[in-house]
């Protein structure tokens, strides 16, 4: 990667990320989180399976699926930021390139982990991405993503906040990509807020009261719904032989 890109992940956290860099409460916050929108994802996969998280971060997730069990879980990120605070916290994570990184995997890897990370690859680049992650996954493996959903009530927020997002799907387009590199059973959920207190709570039944004003709407103009509104969406697919 040789475009402007990489002079943006430098200096990734330090001039973007520092001020939302979680810690203490709001990590554990984050994990309730994960119990509820991404643990049922992944609840099938063998607790010694081999998982790569690319685009790894700080290592927030990498830490999450160690306190589930997963034993065998590394990751990787170009931004060697990012990359410290994940050995700080333990984890197993290096600075790596995702192609270089997948091409030394032959259907070795039982499930690979991608949040916020095709968003910022384009068009083309997500073609030969997909299409590595499934020669990386074994015949069975799955892949689970979080990425920025265009067909979101404030989808934009999220769409334009960061100078290196290329690609923006909804789930029809994500399907379509997943189907042209080779993946089945393609699952799609919203990345919504989870009863983990009282706030929590809270913010589940203003969601749904609100998604279902948005779905009159949509069906008024279109005759037709919509299942995923949040500004991120939650997908899981698998390799398909």
């Amino acid at each position: 990667m040789t475009d402007f890109r990489t002079t943006l992940y430098e200096r990734y956290v330090s001039d973007f990320k520092a001020s939302v860099l979680l810690a203490g409460q709001a990590l554990r916050s984050y994990w309730r989180w994960c119990d509820g929108r991404v643990f049922p994802l992944i609840a099938d996969v063998p607790r010694d399976s081999r998982v790569l998280e690319i685009g790894c971060g700080p290592g927030y997730l990498l830490e999450y699926l160690r306190s589930k069990g997963f034993s065998r879980v590394e990751g990787i990120d170009i931004s060697a930021e990012q990359v410290a605070l994940a050995v700080e916290r333990g984890c197993d994570a290096r600075v790596a390139d995702v192609f270089d990184e997948l091409s030394r995997h032959d259907a070795t890897l039982s499930l690979i982990l991608a949040f916020d990370v095709v968003e910022h690859f384009s068009k083309e680049e997500n073609l030969r991405l997909f299409a590595a992650i499934r020669r990386a996954l074994r015949p069975d493996g799955i892949v689970v993503l979080q990425t920025p959903n265009g067909g979101a009530l404030f989808g934009g927020q999220i769409i334009y906040g960061d100078l290196t997002h290329m690609t923006i799907f909804n789930p029809n387009s994500l399907s379509q990509l997943l189907r042209r590199t080779g993946f089945t059973a393609i699952t799609f959920r919203e990345s919504a807020p989870v009863a983990k207190n009282l706030v929590g709570l809270a913010r589940m039944i203003i969601w749904s009261a609100a998604r279902s004003v948005a779905n009159i709407i949509r069906i008024a103009e279109t005759g037709a719904g919509q299942a995923v509104w949040t500004q991120n969406q939650l997908c899981r697919a698998r390799r398909l032989d």
